[in-house]
């Protein structure tokens, strides 16, 4: 097993969920993928617990703010990109056009983060970390593996994370476009189409299983909704588009060959 020492800047390094029913959700997500959860308390009075495997930090989970439910804003997952000076981030992505949802803040010893809007919609976080390095195993069954951009202006996407974090592109016959951290292949872009058309902008989580229509067989077992079922997506291998039973989407996926090594190890 290859654990995840340190991530390089400008790469997705870990996931939340942000949920109405905690409880819930670690129910489904421990029977889904075998998660475990260790409760740790917040400095706002809150849990944020940490899905485990093997007793290494995969994700993480924990209440949706209230005021987030006030807006009417439903159970989602986070995506946070590791940089070590988030407060450049910030001003970088500021001037690119970005929203700071929340200006940079310290997580008591854990790191620090903020939370920014790019210019199409699309929310995400940046990590800078100190104890919590992220996820410390990745690119294994049951752990997140990738990361996509739906987006209605893949242009402005682009320009604003390349100004962000520097990322580079690869764009094939399709137009799916795939994003570079330095050599790291890392996570993707595509355009929401006319038929997608009530999908808001977002950042899309992937989690890696060994066997997707067994998996998309638990989650309809467990309570949730297999609201797009196992497809092939051309030579890497079968996805599906499930949906929580508090609300939350993300996607699965078993490769067709090998996952990519994880990073930092």
């Amino acid at each position: 097993m290859q654990v995840v020492k340190q991530y390089p800047d400008g790469v997705f390094s870990w996931v939340d969920l942000g949920t109405t029913d905690v409880e819930g959700a670690k129910a489904f997500y421990g029977g889904l993928f075998g998660w475990s959860f260790l409760d740790l308390p917040t400095d706002s009075g809150t849990v944020y617990s940490m899905a485990q495997i093997d007793g290494y930090n995969v994700a993480g989970l924990g209440p949706l703010d209230p005021e987030m439910q006030k807006q009417g804003i439903p159970p989602n997952w986070t995506a946070y990109v590791k940089h070590d000076e988030v407060n450049a981030i910030a001003d970088r992505a500021s001037a690119a056009g970005g929203v700071i949802l929340f200006p940079p803040f310290d997580v008591l010893d854990s790191g620090r983060m903020t939370m920014i809007q790019d210019p199409t919609g699309a929310v995400f976080g940046v990590w800078q970390p100190e104890k919590h390095i992220g996820a410390q195993l990745v690119n294994i069954p049951n752990t997140f593996t990738w990361n996509e951009l739906q987006t209605r202006d893949l242009n402005a996407a682009r320009e604003f994370y390349a100004a962000v974090f520097n990322w580079t592109y690869e764009v094939d016959a399709n137009e799916y476009v795939v994003c570079n951290a330095d050599a790291r292949t890392q996570a993707g872009m595509m355009k929401i189409e006319e038929e997608m058309s009530d999908i808001p902008p977002n950042w899309t989580n992937y989690f890696l299983v060994s066997d997707i229509e067994a998996s998309a067989a638990k989650v309809t077992e467990l309570g949730g909704d297999v609201h797009v079922p196992p497809m092939a997506d051309g030579e890497i291998g079968k996805i599906a588009v499930i949906q929580d039973p508090q609300g939350a989407f993300f996607s699965i996926i078993e490769y067709a060959g090998p996952a990519a090594a994880p990073p930092g190890y």
